[in-house]
C-alpha cells in the first residue's frame, strides 16, 4: 500500500469541506472537477488511486478499466448501486460507503412522515391556509397499539426502530439476513409480518432483488390496510401499482422521500416527457406525503457523512 502521501484522491462531488480538510491534513493529495463529462473523467482517472463520490454518474466495467491504479472508492453516502460493486472488487477496489453517517437523519425523517400523515398534518396545514377550518375532516390516527413493520433492518431500519421506543407500538423487523432483531424490533418472517402490520416503513437498497418489490401482489399480501413510508429508494415500488392501493384504501396513506422517476444522480426527478399518470396522482394526493430524497439531508449528516468517509479512507492505510 502507498503512502499516504502519494496518494491522489480526485472528488467528484463537493462535500463538506472537513473531508477534504481532514484528508489534507493526513497528508493526501486532494483534487476535484465537479463538472467535467464523464468521458473526462475517464480519460484521466488512471492518474488517481481513490475516488470520493456521491452519485454524479455510474462508475461501471468501462469507467473501472481506465482506472488501472484506483485503489478505492468512497461514497458518501449509504449506497452502492451506482457502482459495479462485482467487478470493483474484482480487481482489488476497496469500496467505502457511510450508512452510519446518516441513518439517524433517515429515522426521523421517517418518523416525522409517519406522525403527519396519521394526524393529517400536510391537509390540514394547507386548508387552513386557504381558510378552511375544518375540523372532523382532519380527525387523525394514533400511532399507539399499532404495529409497525420495517422491511431491511440494517443502519437505516434500525435507526427508526429506536425512534419509536417513545410509543407504545410492536415492531416487526424483516431483514434477508439472521438474528438482525434486537430490544427495538422482533424478527419474523415476511408473512407474520404482513398479517400484522399496520405501518409499514422500507429500508432495502435498490438490487435486482428488491426492485418492483412493492406490487399489487406485494400489497395486496398484508391483511390489513397499512400506511406505507418509503425512505430507501423509489425503483423498489411499482408507483402506478402504489397509486391503485391508494385509491381502493388497502393503503391510507404513503410517505415517499424518493420516487421510482429520479434519476440515478438523485439530483433531478425526470424525465424530459411528459409525467406520468401515477406521479400526476401523487401530487394531488391529500394523503400522500412527498420530499425530494432529502431523509438523510440534514445539516447533522452532512458532516457526519463526511466524518464516516475520513475515518474509513485513513484507517485504510494505516
Amino acid at each position: 500500500m502507498l503512502k499516504n502521501n502519494t496518494i491522489r484522491i480526485l472528488h467528484l462531488d463537493s462535500n463538506h469541506q472537513l473531508l477534504w480538510d481532514q484528508l489534507e491534513k493526513a497528508g493526501f493529495q486532494n483534487e476535484n472537477d465537479y463538472n467535467s463529462t464523464k468521458e473526462v473523467i475517464e480519460s484521466k482517472i488512471h492518474d488517481y488511486h481513490g475516488i470520493v463520490i456521491r452519485s454524479r454518474f455510474k462508475i461501471d466495467k468501462a469507467f473501472l478499466d481506465k482506472a488501472t491504479n484506483l485503489q478505492f472508492i468512497a461514497r458518501v453516502g449509504a449506497g452502492l448501486e451506482s457502482i459495479d460493486c462485482e467487478y470493483a472488487q474484482l480487481k482489488g477496489v476497496h469500496l467505502i460507503a457511510a450508512p452510519e453517517g446518516n441513518r439517524n437523519a433517515v429515522g426521523e425523517h421517517a418518523l416525522g412522515m409517519l406522525l403527519s400523515l396519521m394526524n393529517k398534518l400536510n391537509k390540514a396545514d394547507k386548508m387552513v391556509r386557504d381558510g378552511q377550518w375544518v375540523r372532523e375532516g382532519n380527525r387523525g390516527y394514533e400511532l399507539d397499539r399499532k404495529t409497525v413493520g420495517i422491511i431491511g433492518y440494517g443502519n437505516m431500519g434500525k435507526a427508526f426502530a429506536k425512534k419509536l421506543r417513545g410509543f407504545d407500538v410492536e415492531v416487526l423487523c424483516y431483514d434477508i439476513q439472521e438474528n438482525v432483531g434486537d430490544e427495538n424490533a422482533k424478527q419474523v418472517s415476511l408473512n407474520e409480518l404482513q398479517q400484522k402490520a399496520d405501518v409499514l416503513s422500507l429500508h432495502i437498497p435498490w438490487t435486482s432483488e428488491t426492485d418492483k418489490m412493492i406490487s399489487t401482489k406485494f400489497i395486496n399480501s398484508f391483511a390489513k390496510p397499512f400506511w406505507f413510508i418509503n425512505t430507501s429508494r423509489g425503483k423498489n415500488v411499482v408507483t402506478s401499482d402504489l397509486v391503485e392501493a391508494l385509491q381502493s384504501g388497502k393503503v391510507l396513506g404513503a410517505g415517499l422521500d424518493v420516487l421510482e422517476y429520479e434519476k440515478l444522480s438523485f439530483e433531478n426527478l425526470f424525465l424530459d416527457t411528459e409525467k406520468p399518470k401515477a406521479l400526476e396522482y401523487l401530487l394531488h394526493a391529500e394523503n400522500v406525503l412527498l420530499t425530494p430524497h432529502i431523509a438523510g439531508w440534514t445539516y447533522e449528516s452532512h458532516e457526519k457523512l463526511a466524518q464516516t468517509i475520513v475515518d474509513k479512507i485513513i484507517r485504510l492505510y494505516k
